[in-house]
């Protein structure tokens, strides 16, 4: 299953995550539910539940809903249950994961192994990069990574843009979510495709540093401070092989 629910802010542990999940899942079981049978049922406070539905809603995972009532309706108001929206539904739809990797996987026994799957990452990324494009460039340089970091939210993958801990000097763009982290753990080619993207779109070199494909919390990667913004394509040139070397791993 996927995370869902999952707020963007890096602070949200792993134990709030978890639980977020099991509210969700427990939707999908049962069917729409009060916050007093969410609560039943996961031995947690109402007060716990009401603030885990709140992120839900807020992510458009759960809807709230008036109670359908069948037969005579009693006396008073219906009691709001909540139910997964399409997308939270998708969330935990595995399926088209496990088709997306069928068809990658074709498409290296057919047309070329490793590096046709290489070109289709470069070709998707390119494909979407539009949006990306015009939210870097329509800031100045030392916004880039912040606008980077907002487009890729509005696309699903949660991300934040900080600057880097002592003594590197720099920034961390931290993606919380991957729409595509299971299909990437087969192939890597999709991170690594995506790290070069990172390094032409903001004109500097970039060191992926985890991912989630491999298996760590949050993809972070390296954009190193730059006192001016450095050719595009020397910059792609650059990091073709150093950053994409990394991309699909934790390099510690």
């Amino acid at each position: 299953m996927k995370n869902v629910g999952e707020a963007p802010q890096e602070e949200l542990a792993t134990g709030e995550r978890s639980t977020r999940n099991r509210v969700a899942r427990s939707i999908l079981d049962h069917g729409p539910s009060t916050v007093a049978e969410l609560a039943g049922r996961l031995g947690l406070t109402q007060a716990a539940v009401r603030r885990h539905l709140d992120a839900l809603v807020a992510d458009d995972v759960v809807e709230a809903r008036e109670q359908r009532v069948y037969g005579a309706r009693t006396r008073g108001r219906p009691a709001k249950v909540f139910a997964l929206t399409a997308c939270g539904r998708d969330a935990f739809d595995q399926s088209y994961d496990k088709l997306a990797a069928d068809a990658l996987r074709w498409i290296a026994e057919q047309q070329g192994g490793e590096q046709a799957i290489a070109a289709f990452a470069r070709a998707r990324i390119a494909a979407q990069s539009g949006a990306y494009r015009k939210a870097v460039e329509s800031v100045p340089a030392d916004k880039r990574a912040e606008a980077l970091a907002k487009a890729l939210t509005e696309d699903g993958y949660a991300a934040t843009a900080r600057s880097a801990p002592h003594p590197q000097q720099g920034e961390q763009l931290c993606q919380h979510h991957c729409p595509v982290a299971h299909v990437a753990e087969q192939f890597p080619q999709l991170c690594e495709a995506e790290t070069e993207f990172f390094a032409e779109l903001l004109g500097t070199h970039v060191q992926r540093l985890a991912t989630i494909a491999h298996g760590d919390g949050v993809c972070t990667t390296f954009i190193p401070k730059t006192s001016h913004a450095p050719d595009t394509a020397r910059a792609t040139e650059n990091t073709a092989h150093a950053s994409a070397s990394t991309a699909g791993r934790n390099p510690a």
